[in-house]
């Protein structure tokens, strides 16, 4: 798997230090949405810094900007104004098709309404993403797929179709294909949000194994008892990081687009 080595004496709940050491960096981020009436503007200077194998939860209410921020960080949105690095990569130096190449690669996303095709068995689901990336050989796509849905927990749910699943084992067939190409970091939009709470539970804790192996996560939620399982929080307010949580400096910048 894709990883950053820890500076000496540093662990996934310490932030780093330095630039280099993150593997998300946003610096003083705004996204403005063109609309026939007036501009929308989802992020106003937003700065944030994620370090190899934390896992974050971002919260805040409907319209805070959490989705704006999670398809940023995903290369699915570009900012209007600021700059976006992901796993070293600066994403507005790559094109569309570059941007794809990217992602395939290098994030995996889980969403609330699970977007497996309807049409495809679960096993097939999970392979989708290594035909598009080619990074797993073919004659090995179909044993890794097995092998993370076995790791999941729904192994034998491998040859039925997404629709005679339940919620909580598609969200885990969900996860499983985030997972079908190793990227080091997972991107999840509400991943408990269609889910009981028993079953959101459980998806909670197979996040948390997956940080405890490494994996770098960022989790949009509105999951009251999520900080049992994160390394921080976030709270986004208005398109801003809430104050305390990012740099002075940055809370000046940020100021600065207010409307």
């Amino acid at each position: 798997m894709y990883t950053y080595p820890l500076q000496q004496n540093e662990t996934k709940s310490q932030a780093p230090q330095h630039r280099a050491d993150y593997l998300i960096d946003l610096r003083r981020v705004v996204k403005t949405y063109g609309s026939p009436s007036q501009p929308f503007t989802a992020l106003r200077g937003v700065s944030l810094q994620v370090g190899v194998g934390e896992f974050i939860a971002v919260v805040g209410k409907s319209g805070s900007g959490k989705t704006t921020l999670l398809n940023l960080l995903a290369g699915i949105d570009r900012p209007t104004k600021g700059e976006v690095l992901v796993a070293e990569t600066s994403l507005g130096s790559l094109s569309e098709s570059g941007l794809a190449e990217w992602r395939g690669r290098t994030i995996g996303l889980v969403f609330q309404f699970f977007q497996l095709l309807p049409t495809l068995t679960i096993a097939e689901n999970v392979m989708l993403p290594m035909d598009f990336a080619k990074v797993v050989p073919a004659a090995e796509r179909q044993p890794r797929a097995l092998e993370l849905l076995d790791r999941v927990g729904i192994r034998d749910q491998a040859d039925k179709l997404p629709v005679t699943l339940s919620g909580g084992q598609q969200q885990r067939a969900a996860i499983a294909r985030a997972l079908a190409n190793d990227p080091p970091i997972l991107l999840a939009d509400e991943p408990t949000g269609n889910l009981d709470s028993a079953t959101g539970t459980s998806v909670l804790e197979l996040f948390a194994n997956l940080n405890a192996e490494g994996r770098t996560i960022v989790v949009v939620t509105h999951e009251r008892d999520v900080r049992r399982y994160i390394s921080r929080q976030v709270m986004l307010m208005d398109g801003r990081v809430a104050d305390g949580a990012q740099p002075e400096a940055d809370q000046l910048e940020s100021a600065e687009v207010r409307p």
